[in-house]
This record gives C-alpha cells, sequence and structure tokens, in this order.
C-alpha cells in the first residue's frame, strides 16, 4: 500500500519529496474507542477520504466511495459508498451529524450505504434535522423510493416505540444541474458535468473555503470540463483505474474489462491531467492501493502525488498536511 505524505507547501515555494513512501509529519491522535477526534485548524479546508474503493468489488483494505469535509464548521459528504458510516465512526465523526450528502452519480458503490446514514443517523446517531441530498436527475426519485422502503421501520420509530424527531427522517433532495449548488458560512460548494458514459449525468465537484480549494472527480474519463475547473486548485482527488485491475476483475471476459477501463482514467492519463491542473497535491481516491499505480503515473507526471488510503486525512492551509490513520 502507498504510504501517506505529510506535504508542507507554502504560498510561495512547493516543497516535496519525489516518489510515493514519505516521512510522516504531523500524527492524529486516538480518541475513545481508538477513534480520531481531530478538527480541521479554523480557516483551513479539512478532506477525510472514508473510502477510496473502485467498484462494487467487495474489499477489506478499501472501503466504498465516500468523502468527507469539514470547514466553516460544516460536514459535508461526497457519496456514500458501503462502510462509509462504519469509517464516519473509526474517525470520530457521530453518524447524526452528517446532514449534507452529494451524490457524484448513481451508480450503486456510490449509494449503497445511504440507508444507513439516513436511519441510524436519526434514530442511532441524533439527527433532528431533516437530511438534504444533492445528486444528478433521480436522486429525488432514490430518496423517496428508499424512504417508502423503510416506511415500516420510520413509522414504528418515530410515532410508536421511540417517539424519534420527525424532521430527523425528513429528505430534501435536490436534483442538479452544472454550477453552484450550496453556499453557506463561506463554504462553495459547485457541481461540473464529467465524462463517465453511458452512465450519465454524472458530476464532480469544487469546494471553495477562504481561498482554499479541492476537487473530487468522481467517475470520469478523461474530462476536459473537469480540467477547466479544476484551475487553481489546492488539491485535486481523482480516480483511477489501471487495465491489472480490471484484468483480476474479469480474467476470462477480456469484452467486459475493455468497456468498463474505458468509461475511466488510466493513471498515465491521470498524470497527464494533473500536470495540466498543476495542483498543490494530487491524491487518489476510488482508486486501486497499489505501487503499479504510483510507478505508471509517474510517466507522466512529477508533481506531488498520494495514492489511495482509507482514513487519510488531507488540511489545506497555508500548508498541506497529509495525515494517514493513526490505528
Amino acid at each position: 500500500m502507498t504510504k501517506a505524505v505529510c506535504l508542507a507547501v507554502s504560498i510561495g515555494c512547493l516543497q516535496f519529496l519525489v516518489g510515493h513512501a514519505h516521512d510522516v509529519a504531523a500524527q492524529s491522535v486516538p480518541g475513545q474507542s481508538g477513534a480520531v477526534v481531530q478538527s480541521a485548524s479554523a480557516g483551513n479546508l479539512k478532506v477525510v477520504l472514508l473510502g477510496s474503493a473502485v467498484g462494487p468489488q467487495v474489499n477489506l483494505q478499501q472501503f466504498g466511495a465516500s468523502t468527507l469535509i469539514e470547514a466553516g464548521g460544516l460536514r459535508l459528504l461526497f457519496d456514500c459508498g458501503r462502510g462509509s458510516s462504519i469509517r464516519l465512526a473509526q474517525v470520530g465523526v457521530p453518524l447524526g451529524s452528517i446532514s449534507r450528502l452529494f451524490l457524484t452519480h448513481l451508480h450503486s458503490d456510490h449509494v449503497i450505504q445511504i440507508p444507513d446514514l439516513l436511519l441510524t443517523g436519526w434514530v442511532g446517531g441524533g439527527r433532528s434535522v431533516p437530511l438534504e441530498v444533492w445528486g444528478p436527475e433521480g436522486t429525488r426519485d432514490l430518496m423517496d423510493h428508499l424512504q417508502q422502503a423503510f416506511a415500516f421501520d420510520i413509522h414504528m420509530r418515530r410515532d410508536v416505540d421511540e417517539k424519534a424527531p420527525a424532521a430527523g427522517i425528513k429528505v430534501v433532495s435536490h436534483d442538479i444541474k452544472q454550477g453552484l449548488v450550496f453556499d453557506e458560512q463561506g463554504v462553495r460548494v459547485t457541481a461540473f458535468l464529467v465524462d463517465h458514459s453511458p452512465v450519465g449525468p454524472a458530476f464532480g465537484y469544487r469546494i471553495d473555503y477562504r481561498g482554499h480549494s479541492v476537487v473530487l472527480s468522481g467517475d470520469t474519463r478523461v474530462s476536459e470540463n473537469l480540467i477547466r475547473f479544476a484551475q487553481g486548485v489546492d488539491v485535486l482527488v481523482h480516480e483511477v483505474l489501471d487495465a491489472d485491475t480490471v484484468r483480476e476483475w474479469f480474467p476470462t471476459n477480456t469484452e467486459l474489462a475493455k468497456a468498463i477501463l474505458e468509461k475511466h482514467t488510466t493513471p498515465s492519463q491521470a498524470g497527464e491531467v494533473f500536470a495540466r491542473i498543476k495542483p498543490r497535491l494530487a491524491v487518489y481516491s476510488h482508486a486501486p492501493s497499489a505501487d503499479r499505480v504510483i510507478t505508471q503515473t509517474r510517466r507522466t507526471y512529477t508533481g506531488p502525488l498520494q495514492g489511495a488510503e482509507d482514513m487519510l486525512t488531507i488540511e489545506i492551509g497555508e500548508k498541506i498536511d497529509v495525515r494517514p490513520f493513526a490505528r
């Protein structure tokens, strides 16, 4: 597994170690039950890769796609893949404190944990405000049908047994288009279209806060629109998929393997994207955690690069600090 980096990047001078094995200069401190409780410094933008896996396959080292953003006293969750609620608990974030969810697209590996966020965040986590969800066309239908599927449980816990607060199980859904979709407490979220065809619409997101920024690619092949929206970004979190991984999934079905690979970005292509955007730090998520991915990326990109790793914390300020989870 690629080692986490700890980068100190000043506005005027970029310092980093070439390669992907780096010393860790800032460690998280374990809290109760081993959880990591660490808030972003005032004015900083904090990114936690809760789950960094690619695809719907069960992976015990990398859980499903999900990223937590903390800024301006807000917690925003982007995608809700398998195990995201467990990862939130592990990093010390109460499930009930998540009331804003943004979806890149509606593939199962990006939405499969939403029922747990919706229900457990309410009756087990104390959420007393509606869960607000932004995503592509179909998001409202998805959330409406989830509430129908769990209508019995909702009725019992709200009206009969626990008498949980009614507002906490409500959902406010938004089928979005490209553009600014969220603007509160200095935190701005902009959705932009990416190319995951034939799956569509699919979005990436740019989050800006007090002069700092992070872009999340979502699932995409090389996207000129992403390159346009990511200009000047501090941290670019991008998906990647290599041919070896797809062949491991489908060793006898070369046509399916080829079709899946064509919907994503290869390591060498990602390197070219990074070289054009020139982020202060490029990070892989929704990506295999394999040294070969970094090696292939280095053919086209020599800048700061971090491999995929669950529960990795990235704090963006005058410096960029990258901290692995303290197990």
